[in-house]
């Protein structure tokens, strides 16, 4: 049998607190995204659960749940590797705006559209725009052309696949267990992809920050069972908080 697949989504960042559109906007983690993260790390210790390597994304949120999360299981030894593939949706021009203010500004339908519909980007960063990727140092050995200004899931997909491809599939079919510590979306593409997830039922399928969630696969790396780890009333209600985001206050 390959490894196991274990997915986290980042605990809650300064951003997720006060409802921003984050995308690639590097954002640390607020006080309760590190009490997250490490209660993440108990719940691996809980069920056994031991990674052999570690993806994440280049954005600190990640990173540092990822740090927390192997301090918490005392595996802090095992082989590390970050690449942009697994970075947060890039939201474009909605970066650094409040969610509710934006619903009210364009209305609850085009929100939602941009926010989850499956293949509908956000308004893109022009070219020249400061934020756009390519002035970020982190990216500097990307082509350029290659970084997105806006992103829809399926564009977010695009870029994951490669990297799922590439470098955890052979770890995985090598029978090590490996732990993916990312972003809503990013993770949400990668679930599609596993589950074979219709474009509406993604759409609808909330990842809440810091629950860990497990794969195990047969052969053919086709999932054999999925299950979030903990209480499920806890989980419950993180879900609810997240498809909450963009509601009015």
């Amino acid at each position: 049998m390959p490894g196991q697949l274990i997915l986290v989504r980042h605990g809650q960042s300064i951003w997720n607190l006060e409802n921003l559109f984050t995308g690639w906007r590097d954002v640390d983690l607020s006080d309760q995204g590190r009490v997250e993260a490490a209660q993440a790390g108990r719940e691996l210790l809980h069920d056994k659960l031991e990674p052999h390597i570690a993806f994440t994304s280049v954005l600190t949120r990640a990173i540092r749940t990822l740090w927390i999360i192997l301090d918490t299981t005392q595996r802090m030894w095992i082989p590390v590797e970050r690449s942009w593939r697994l970075n947060e949706r890039h939201y474009g021009a909605l970066q650094g705006l409040n969610k509710a203010q934006t619903v009210e500004k364009h209305g609850e339908a085009q929100v939602k559209i941009w926010r989850r519909s499956y293949d509908v980007p956000p308004p893109p960063l022009s070219w020249d725009d400061p934020q756009h990727p390519r002035f970020d140092p982190r990216y500097a050995d990307v082509d350029p052309h290659s970084l997105p200004a806006a992103e829809s899931l399926k564009d977010t997909l695009s870029r994951v696949l490669p990297f799922w491809e590439s470098r955890i599939v052979p770890e995985l079919r090598a029978k090590k267990n490996v732990l993916i510590v990312a972003h809503g979306n990013s993770l949400r593409a990668l679930v599609k992809m596993l589950d074979m997830m219709s474009e509406s039922d993604i759409v609808e399928f909330n990842i809440p920050t810091g629950i860990p969630m497990l794969y195990e696969l047969d052969e053919q790396l086709q999932p054999v069972s999925r299950r979030f780890l903990g209480d499920p009333a806890a989980l419950a209600s993180a879900q609810e908080a997240v498809r909450k985001q963009t509601d009015k206050k």
